[in-house]
């Protein structure tokens, strides 16, 4: 039997691009062997090894040196061969090869995010060359700082800094002016208002000390860097570099200490500096309980502001920065897994299962029961432990007491997996683990206790975990929306539908210091949507925030890969709705020429700014009208009997150009658009109005129902928006999910 889950690390298996020699016989191929982890002080003896057991198919050494093509000697033992069918079945009989398998082709892919979502670096057209891969345009990043040594950071081949930058590169610890380029521009940061445990161990400067800002900033915009993967590893090779690698980057450290904590008075301080300093772009990995209004301001100065919506999904309600002028993101999954196989049997003795321990289902009953299972004598040493754990507490301290023990590796079972292969990443150094859900757990658990003889040595279960490996492409059910993402309805501004759209963020390889390592969180999804936004900006520069904003939102995809509703992942997949991930995902060629935009007049938001300050002041009277700002969504939270929203559009595509309307309505609603028809002549206004009206089928305290608004042209252009809408009778109900 086989079974699949996230793996942390121990022997990792490469999936390594070659070329076949042109002398190659048509009866051979290139084989990868893989002989585990054995290092020596001498790589020549791996070499010879390596020889031995080429040697040990194809009968003389003169053979085997021909059939040789690579030898793996620094981070893993083993080579690539040219060998038939046959002697590779033979070779996997070999008693120090682990495994055997036939070499793979493909094209190196990027941290896999941005090749995804079509932004491919060396196509002839898209959105990424037409803004000559965002070419001077400055992203300001709002993080823990920055990591200036990074290779994704070079200022290789980059002219002088934009002459509009006003900024400054402050110093401090470990950082002084040299460590700004023309690259990272200009650096900050701010810890006044900072406790001391979140100044604890830190840089005094904008140096990054946990790794969250460095990240997120080689996401927007690091260069091209080669033959990187998660820890150097091995998992998810290929090339990293950010969405946007021509643009400029401008650091600002607010958030402090692992975890990267904030004050709000930091971030409001950074905000309102990089307004002056001259950013495009503000990218925000954060949030928190209160929202942060004063971003008002930048998007007033033309600045398009993007937020993180949050890590505390699939729970609805949950969702963080709902302010109506900044672009919230949900995270998404991509076309990338690390499967591990773990087989059960006692046809070869590896590893053995102790039993499940408890049923306990926090982690420090689980950790005392360890105690209490230690003082009876229990024998941990060369075991594998089957050890339940809930999803936010894989710690070292576990870890190492199991290691202490003897124990050789881990199996924790979780609830919800989410195959985040970073989780388990306070395994590093210690011992391989693995994690399981529940089912998997049950079966793991239930072979163990009915095998016979449980601890007599020759019936004892076993177990053989392999190594993780990468798996990209159409295999992979893509993209998803991450199960640890915040979810709507936002609570505070009931009027407004968020998050706006979601965006690659589990699981996401980018610069951390000197190396290079998964991340997940709406954290690394934020950044995605930066990237894009500065591409957009370069093509597009007289585009206001909203612009922007509409184009990416009302060209997103509602289906996978395969033409399927887009899954929403959580304690169980449902197909997603625009709770989950506003328009849907983001589809950046696609929002270069959206068509139809949505524009704001910033002076529009201001009315709701002191709402957004206190929404226990002065907001009764605004938040029925919330509805009527011109966003690219409709979400109608107290309908009675009817309402009537408007909406006005701007064509930005042809000047000629005829618009008809598609409406999905939501379940129970009846929904009537005037005009159904809009029409653009060539001299006449670009912009047209139109109203929808809604009216409730039953009189009911009901729950959302979802819908859409399409307009679409005569040529390509499909202009969508999500429709959220709550029928009422009581104005105030304990039901809003």
């Amino acid at each position: 039997m086989e079974f699949r889950s996230a793996f942390c690390r121990s022997a990792l298996l490469l999936v390594l691009l070659v070329l076949l020699p042109l002398s190659a016989s048509a009866s051979t191929k290139l084989y990868i062997v893989y002989m585990g982890e054995k290092k020596h002080e001498d790589p020549s003896m791996v070499t010879a090894s390596h020889h031995d057991a080429l040697t040990f198919v194809i009968g003389s050494k003169d053979g085997a040196m021909k059939s040789l093509v690579y030898s793996y000697k620094h981070g893993f033992s083993g080579f690539a061969a040219m060998l038939t069918e046959s002697q590779a079945e033979e070779l996997a009989k070999y008693p120090e090869v682990v495994n055997v398998k036939p070499n793979t082709y493909g094209k190196a892919h990027t941290t896999r995010s941005w090749d995804f979502l079509g932004l491919n670096y060396y196509e002839k057209s898209g959105l990424l060359q037409e803004a000559m891969y965002g070419e001077d345009v400055i992203i300001g990043v709002i993080d823990t700082g920055i990591w200036p040594e990074s290779p994704s950071f070079s200022d290789d081949g980059y002219g002088p800094v934009p002459a509009r930058w006003k900024g400054i590169c402050q110093t401090g610890d470990a950082f002084n002016t040299m460590n700004c380029n023309r690259k990272i521009i200009g650096a900050r940061w701010y810890s006044a208002g900072a406790t001391d445990d979140m100044l604890k161990g830190e840089y005094m400067s904008p140096r990054d000390f946990d790794g969250h800002g460095t990240h997120t900033a080689s996401t927007i915009a690091g260069g091209q860097v080669w033959n990187v993967s998660h820890h150097q590893g091995g998992l998810g090779t290929g090339v990293a570099r950010g969405g946007a690698p021509r643009a400029r980057i401008a650091v600002y450290k607010a958030l402090w200490g692992e975890g990267g904590a904030f004050s709000y008075a930091a971030v409001l301080a950074a905000v309102d500096d990089a307004i002056n300093d001259g950013v495009d772009v503000l990218s925000l990995s954060l949030g928190g309980p209160d929202e942060i209004p004063g971003t008002l301001h930048a998007v007033a100065r033309g600045i398009t502001v993007v937020f993180a919506g949050g890590n505390t999904g699939p729970a609805p309600q949950t969702l963080a920065n709902t302010e109506p002028w900044v672009i919230t993101v949900a995270a998404s999954t991509i076309d990338r897994t690390f499967p591990t196989t773990i087989s059960l049997g006692n046809n070869e003795k590896l590893l053995t299962i102790v039993r499940k321990l408890t049923n306990c289902n926090i982690y420090r009953a689980c950790r005392d029961n360890l105690f209490t299972t230690m003082q009876h004598k229990i024998n941990f040493t060369g075991n594998v432990v089957l050890l339940p754990v809930p999803y936010s507490n894989i710690g070292k301290d576990t870890i190492s007491l199991l290691a202490k023990e003897g124990a050789k590796g881990i199996i924790f079972a979780q609830g919800n997996t989410f195959n985040l292969l970073e989780t388990l990443d306070a395994c590093n150094g210690i011992m391989p683990c693995a994690v399981v859900d529940k089912e998997i757990a049950n079966r793991i658990a239930s072979y163990a206790t009915s095998t016979r003889h449980f601890f007599s040595l020759s019936s004892m279960p076993v177990v053989k975990v392999s190594p993780a490996v990468t798996v990209v492409g159409n295999g992979v059910l893509s993209p998803r929306v991450a199960g640890f993402s915040s979810r709507g309805p936002g609570t505070k501004f009931p009027g407004i539908l968020k998050p706006d759209i979601a965006a690659p963020g589990a699981s996401i390889l980018a610069a951390v210091g000197d190396s290079y390592k998964f991340m997940s969180g709406t954290s690394m999804a934020c950044p995605h949507v930066s990237a894009v936004v500065a591409l957009l900006k370069s093509v597009h520069p007289d585009w206001s925030p909203a612009m922007i904003k509409s184009a990416i939102v009302t060209t997103a995809s509602v289906t996978d890969r395969f033409g399927m509703p887009i899954q929403a992942e959580g304690s169980a997949r449902k197909v997603a709705d625009p709770f989950d991930f506003g328009g849907g995902h983001i589809e950046p060629n696609k929002a270069i020429d959206p068509g139809l935009v949505y524009d704001i007049d910033p002076k529009d938001y201001t009315k709701f700014f002191n709402c957004s300050l206190d929404p226990q002041k002065d907001c009764k009277s605004y938040m029925g009208k919330l509805y009527q700002l011109n966003l690219p969504s409709i979400a109608v939270p107290d309908l009675k009997d009817s309402v009537i929203v408007w909406r006005t559009v701007t064509n930005v595509g042809g000047s000629e150009a005829n618009y008809k309307v598609v409406v999905e309505a939501p379940a129970g609603v009846n929904v009537v658009v005037e005009p159904q028809v809009i029409t653009f002549a060539k001299g006449g206004s670009q912009s047209a109005t139109f109203k929808v009206t809604f009216t409730a089928r039953q009189r009911v305290q009901g729950g959302y129902t979802f819908g859409s608004l399409t307009w679409l042209d005569d040529n390509t252009h499909s202009v969508r928006i999500p429709v959220a809408v709550r029928t009422i009778i009581q104005d105030f109900v304990s039901d809003t999910a």
